[in-house]
């Protein structure tokens, strides 16, 4: 007796659609590892939060002592680290940056048209009152003179944070900014949450 067995047959070559047959691209690997498969998932949510931004919060009242020194709510000081900046702030208050926001405030910058009049001396107000600042053991820095003169600084101050930035104000003028703030605080937010400003709702209203 014979036995016949099956003629093993060669696996099947995959065909080609007409699609592949007019555009005879290489595929490209889809292989992606764990690591970077997580790195471009981390740039992704980057762009829209940013992790490591620093948050202050909270209204603290210290005062200067003679020598301009004023003491940084403890609070602060890890956020701010060994050294940061303070300059010129608006509403006549100072404002201190950690490093890595006082970089970020330099790459906004640097995107300023310089044939703007308005850029242009914004920018030379800003920069030219920055100064770098460091914490002594007791946790104060020392204001120069001419930012205590700008910000009306001499004996009460107000330290508060302001989400990615701490500024220092003097008790009188930022009770007179504050008391007109809460007045129209409603309106501000309602105004915001159109998304406009102030200028710009006037010209649409």
């Amino acid at each position: 007796m014979f036995m016949i067995f099956p003629t093993q047959k060669s696996p099947l070559k995959p065909q080609l659609s007409n699609v592949a047959k007019k555009f005879p691209y290489r595929r490209r690997s889809l292989k992606i590892s764990i690591e970077e498969n997580r790195y471009q998932c981390g740039a992704k949510w980057g762009e829209v939060v940013n992790l490591q931004a620093p948050m202050f919060i909270g209204t603290y009242e210290h005062n200067i002592d003679d020598k301009g020194r004023l003491a940084i709510p403890a609070k602060f000081r890890d956020e701010l680290g060994d050294s940061f900046f303070a300059t010129r702030g608006l509403d006549k208050c100072l404002f201190i940056f950690p490093k890595n926001e006082w970089e970020r405030q330099l790459s906004e910058f640097s995107k300023l048209p310089l044939t703007m009049r308005d850029a242009r001396a914004y920018s030379r107000l800003f920069f030219s009152g920055a100064c770098e600042c460091e914490l002594d053991r007791q946790g104060r820095i020392n204001i120069p003179a001419y930012l205590r003169e700008y910000a009306g600084l001499a004996k009460d101050a107000v330290v508060i944070g302001v989400m990615n930035r701490v500024e220092i104000w003097s008790l009188e003028v930022w009770m007179g900014y504050r008391g007109l703030a809460e007045e129209s605080y409603e309106e501000i937010a309602e105004k915001l949450a159109q998304g406009g400003t102030d200028s710009e709702v006037k010209r649409t209203g």
